[in-house]
């Protein structure tokens, strides 16, 4: 192979070839082993809404993990569960039932409503 080939001859191509291969097999060496973690279960908190009132009114869940929240309304008005400094929002009709998931959180508390029933219908999400 001559050190001068010509862009698009075979020599050329594998001139190429041999140049990005070796940083490309350092990388792979040094990578995680799991890039995807779809075998971990991810934890899931459930939350029942009747005559106005949300229960548990208070949760834990762990920093930095993604979680969901099931949320069941067994009465027959409706609900709007929701976070304002979250971005989340979730309209349940009578007897539905919804989730949502939401990616990890730094430590703190945050409330979610009924915006329904605003003086009974909270919960406390309280991140350790």
């Amino acid at each position: 192979m001559s050190a001068h080939a010509k862009p698009g001859s075979p020599s050329w191509r594998v001139q190429g070839v041999a140049l990005v291969a070796p940083p490309l097999l350092v990388l792979a060496a040094f990578s995680p082993a799991k890039v995807a973690h779809a075998e971990e279960a991810m934890p899931v908190f459930s939350i029942k809404a009747l005559g106005g009132i949300l229960e548990p009114a208070m949760i834990e869940v762990p920093a930095g993990i993604r979680f969901k929240i099931e949320i069941e309304n067994e009465g027959s008005d409706p609900i709007e569960f929701e976070n304002i400094e979250l971005h989340q929002e979730k309209v349940l009709a009578g007897g539905a039932k919804s989730s949502i998931v939401i990616n990890g959180l730094m430590p703190g508390t945050y409330t979610f409503f009924d915006d329904f029933h605003p003086n009974t219908g909270k919960v406390q999400v309280v991140v350790k």
